[in-house]
């Protein structure tokens, strides 16, 4: 990569943040959220309990790349202002981006003609999940200001694939082919000449590799099977010889490590045990912040939840994973905002493998109920808040009871902030 020039890359902030602090407040702020942060997660009323999950909702990363954009607007008001994709997996957010007159770039299966529209007097923000190598090329190229709001969790992924192409190893990512953080992580292979990839969406598709492995099942086979998954010129008899893994971050954490135990134990079935330290490698990149919302949903089951809601981008992979665990321990819905819960009767949600939402009846309980709630990491706390406040009026709770506990959490809240704040 090119050294860009002095005042065209930002990558650890504008120096602005004091400016948009007071707004993005007013647009993620919530005094619910807050109040059940500082008490034990959970509020009872009556016959209902609602439990939020210990870890929810905005992640370090989603929370900077939000902020980046805020201050992105703020320092360069008369620009006009691109982003490559959704900044992140939440229509709430990239709809109040647009109000502030951000552009998204055309789709990416536009081709060429996706950046012909930007100028060099342009500013261009990169969201959390990154973007395609060349397109950064190019851009840089073009001359345009260039604000990086890319996940660090996301840069340590590229980090050890690109020590794979480096070191002659094809990288195996664990992840969705077209998903933008996967796209993007296959692009820094690309920049090794004969260096290689392919994207393994779930374990039946390892399945096949360890069968190729074993010798069950031919190159050809297994590259008409994945076809659309690898890179350009791909020979599994020849690239499949030495391989390290990798994994989209937000993809469910156990399954990533089984899917690499897997091609591990298959390696090693063909070849022995000590053929593996020159040919397998292998990391697990799962973000912490996508751990650490997995374990506490894991925790949250164990107490048995009567309904689980799930709030989340329908496009959002760590929330989809959410949603996965709670499903075989009881009722649970992944909806986008509080609007999906449209009466205490019926629930607009969608189901795990679908892609779209359907109207279901009957989704809260009636009688003594404990309703759990979590949110994925692109979920800002005035949607997660939003929610629970409807929850709580389905279920009867007063009006009055809910504001006033907003009240006191904003409270809360605002005696942290005075507290943290340094005197002048």
């Amino acid at each position: 990569m090119s050294k860009l020039q002095d005042g065209k890359y930002f990558r650890k902030g504008l120096g602005n943040r004091e400016n948009v602090a007071p707004l993005l407040h007013a647009d993620y702020h919530s005094g619910l959220v807050e109040w059940f942060k500082h008490s034990d997660y959970r509020v009872v009323y009556e016959d209902t309990e609602i439990r939020l999950a210990r870890e929810f909702g905005f992640c370090y990363g989603v929370d900077r790349a939000v902020e980046y954009a805020y201050e992105c607007r703020d320092r360069f008001p008369e620009r006009r202002i691109w982003i490559t994709g959704e900044i992140i997996h939440n229509p709430w957010v990239n709809r109040r981006l647009e109000e502030m007159g951000i552009e998204f770039l055309p789709p990416p299966e536009s081709g060429d003609e996706r950046l012909s529209g930007v100028q060099e007097d342009d500013v261009v923000i990169i969201p959390a999940f990154g973007m395609e190598n060349e397109e950064f090329e190019r851009l840089r190229d073009v001359g345009v200001v260039l604000v990086d709001t890319t996940c660090g969790s996301v840069l340590s992924v590229w980090k050890s694939v690109e020590r794979y192409a480096r070191e002659g190893f094809t990288a195996i990512v664990h992840g969705k082919k077209d998903h933008e953080e996967t796209l993007a992580t296959c692009s820094q292979v690309r920049k090794y000449e004969g260096a290689h990839y392919l994207v393994l969406r779930d374990e039946e598709e390892a399945s096949w590799v360890c069968d190729f492995l074993e010798g069950k099942l031919s190159g050809a086979e297994l590259a008409t099977r994945l076809d659309g998954a690898y890179s350009e010129g791909f020979d599994p008899d020849r690239d499949l010889a030495r391989f390290g893994l990798a994994n989209q971050t937000t993809m469910l954490s156990s399954e990533s490590l089984h899917i690499a135990k897997m091609l591990r134990d298959a390696m090693a079935r063909a070849h022995g045990e000590g053929h593996l330290p020159g040919h397998f490698k292998s990391f697990d990149t799962i973000c912490s912040a996508t751990q650490d919302r997995q374990d506490a949903v894991k925790q949250m089951l164990s107490d048995t939840p009567d309904v689980m809601i799930v709030i989340g981008g329908f496009n959002s992979s760590n929330t989809t994973h959410l949603l996965e665990l709670c499903l075989p321990h009881t009722s649970a819905y992944h909806i986008e905002d509080a609007d999906c819960l449209v009466s205490p009767q019926w629930i607009r949600h969608q189901k795990l493998g679908e892609r779209g939402p359907v109207m279901e009846e009957d989704w809260l309980p009636k009688g003594r109920a404990l309703i759990g709630v979590t949110a994925g990491a692109s979920t800002p706390d005035s949607e997660v808040g939003a929610a629970i406040g409807r929850t709580l009026s389905f279920r009867g709770v007063p009006l009055e009871f809910v504001e006033e506990l907003a009240r006191k959490g904003t409270e809360i809240g605002q005696a942290i902030r005075t507290a943290r704040t340094p005197a002048k």
